[in-house]
């Protein structure tokens, strides 16, 4: 069972956005700074003016990691985690599984892009490798 996150005024639109396959990251009214985790006020100006808008849904691995530790019951193992720089949202990473390539082969430079796995009324980002 995969724990799921819960849903507030803030995350809704993150976590909600793979329905329509959009990429949902925060961003500032006033300055355009981009806010992962998203939050009802800016870090930078605090402006609380803020709103969610669609990104490319494309990246760049910062750091990954490989993990052969079944941490729940009938996980699949190894599997990677990725930390990805958010093309069009500076200074935003997202952590998220990797799919759709050996775990191994995952590197650090490497492009991705966004998929979803929807969970209940959760949409789960994952990153692919771009071929």
């Amino acid at each position: 069972m995969t724990p799921l996150p819960e849903l507030t005024a803030e995350n809704t639109a993150f976590w909600n956005g793979g329905a329509d396959g959009k990429l949902m990251i925060t961003f500032c009214s006033d300055c355009a700074a981009a806010i992962h985790p998203p939050q009802l006020v800016c870090p930078k100006c605090w402006c609380e003016t803020i709103e969610s808008k669609a990104v490319a849904g494309t990246g760049t691995v910062y750091s990954y990691t490989v993990n052969h530790q079944p941490w729940v019951p009938d996980m699949q193992v190894p599997f990677a985690l990725a930390v990805v720089d958010v093309d069009d949202a500076p200074g935003v990473r997202v952590t998220a599984e990797v799919v759709n390539a050996d775990p191994e082969t995952v590197t650090i430079g490497q492009r991705m892009r966004v998929t979803f796995r929807n969970l209940d009324d959760i949409w789960l980002p994952q990153w692919e490798p771009m071929i």
